[in-house]
């Protein structure tokens, strides 16, 4: 089966011959080494690349255990480069190398070498990068696969596709699996046996109950803000646990984004323009994980709905906050308040700015009011789109909010600026 991923092959073919390291980073299974080791191989072969010139070193096998010596692998590639024409060396699972960067610094001097890597969670995380090449890396961050990406391989139409996307998310190997059990048992395993365990082997963590305690209220809280000192405050009085501290939780959830599991969407108020430290909201990278979590019990599809629109917009490169407008309104007495409204998502990606909001379903016109209340306090002139959980054409109101349905913006990125 083959699933193209054009997005992340344009990132290699423009960074291609930069003179800096192209790390591919990202969630385990999500499709990294098969970006590298395939589509990127049969780009570069049409575009002329000898097939002697395209170098892959797989650390993965027990066979390749001799270039985890990284004084042998660098005398073997040496060996392998015959003339003074562009080689591409990859290297797959790079941190099973000892040495590894300084191994990689001395491949990279070559005048003729671009080098390209993958590396695991347990060893090799997002704030590695910035630590460990100072400067000298290129990072390409890879997502499960966007819900446009799984329908070039999905066997059935879009709305039984939907239903499987928002149930068993975008790992590529997904799609191959068949029947409902296998799809959760494969998630399922997965969750414990290789990204706990990356996190468990990383970090040494003692108390593991509670850990995964905390993943299944992050898991059960997707579109909610998460306080850790209101988490540590439950854990206490309901669970028993003293040693459990908001710190603790703070730091257990960096774990999680280190290891690419989740991402924190930031405050923003929109009006005065800032940041605000509080109550982030908390999102899954792949919803088939976070379902897997739970056991499958709460696969609430408006919840989802919203977990894939940020990972959608992530996808696509934008810088995804949680908007906070304040408006004053009449309460039942007649007197004014101040109250705060939420914009689900204030998407940035240079001089574009969209507000989005998720609306499951707009059974009527006072629901559809509700959901452009916070857009009505908003004066500037950016996209205000409201994405319904069903199909629906483009269509706009008279104060020109935008309403589209999640399988046409899903599937259209040209609908952002319809």
């Amino acid at each position: 089966m083959k699933i193209e991923r054009p997005v992340y092959l344009q990132q290699l073919i423009d960074s291609k011959d930069n003179g800096l390291i192209k790390i591919v980073t990202g969630l385990r299974r999500v499709g990294k080494s098969y970006l590298l080791k395939t589509l990127f191989k049969e780009y570069l072969l049409k575009e002329g690349v000898p097939k002697d010139h395209i170098i892959i070193i797989d650390l993965e096998g027990r066979k390749q255990k001799d270039f985890r010596n990284p004084d042998y692998l660098l005398e073997w590639v040496d060996g392998q480069i015959k003339d003074d024409k562009q080689y591409y060396i990859i290297i797959d699972e790079v941190q099973k190398v000892d040495e590894f960067t300084d191994m990689l610094g001395s491949l990279v001097v070559k005048e003729n070498a671009d080098v390209y890597v993958t590396g695991s969670n347990s060893h090799f995380l997002s704030s590695d990068i910035a630590t460990e090449f100072r400067g000298r890396g290129d990072e390409i961050h890879v997502w499960p696969l966007t819900f446009k990406e799984y329908m070039t391989a999905y066997e059935g139409d879009v709305i039984e596709g939907w239903q499987e996307y928002y149930t068993y998310g975008g790992l590529p190997k997904i799609l191959s699996i068949k029947g409902d059990d296998k799809k959760a048992t494969y998630l399922r395993n997965l969750y414990r046996t290789v990204y706990l365990s990356d996190i468990y082997e990383r970090h040494n963590i003692e108390n593991k109950a509670e850990f995964e305690e905390l993943v299944r209220i992050l898991a059960s809280s997707v579109g909610s803000p998460v306080n850790p000192t209101n988490l540590a405050n439950t854990f206490k009085t309901v669970k028993r646990l003293n040693n459990l501290t908001d710190k603790t939780i703070e730091t257990y959830i960096s774990y999680l984004e280190n290891a690419f599991m989740i991402e924190k969407a930031e405050r923003y108020d929109i009006k005065g323009r800032k940041y605000i430290g509080t109550t982030p909201k908390y999102y899954f990278k792949d919803v088939g994980l976070r379902n897997a979590i739970l056991s499958f019990r709460q696969t609430e599809e408006n919840h989802l709905m919203e977990n894939v629109i940020y990972n959608e917009m992530r996808h696509r490169g934008f810088l995804v906050d949680v908007g906070n407008v304040y408006a004053r309104v009449k309460n039942e007495k007649g007197d004014w308040q101040r109250v705060t409204l939420e914009v689900d998502f204030v998407c940035n990606l240079g001089s574009r700015r969209y507000y989005l909001q998720s609306a499951y379903r707009l059974p009527d016109e006072e629901k559809s009011e509700q959901e452009k209340r916070s857009f009505n306090q908003i004066k500037d002139s950016f996209r205000k789109i409201v994405i319904v959980g069903e199909r629906m054409k483009l269509r706009r109101d008279e104060n020109g909010i935008v309403l589209m349905g999640i399988y046409e913006f899903l599937q259209d990125y040209s609908l952002l600026d319809a």
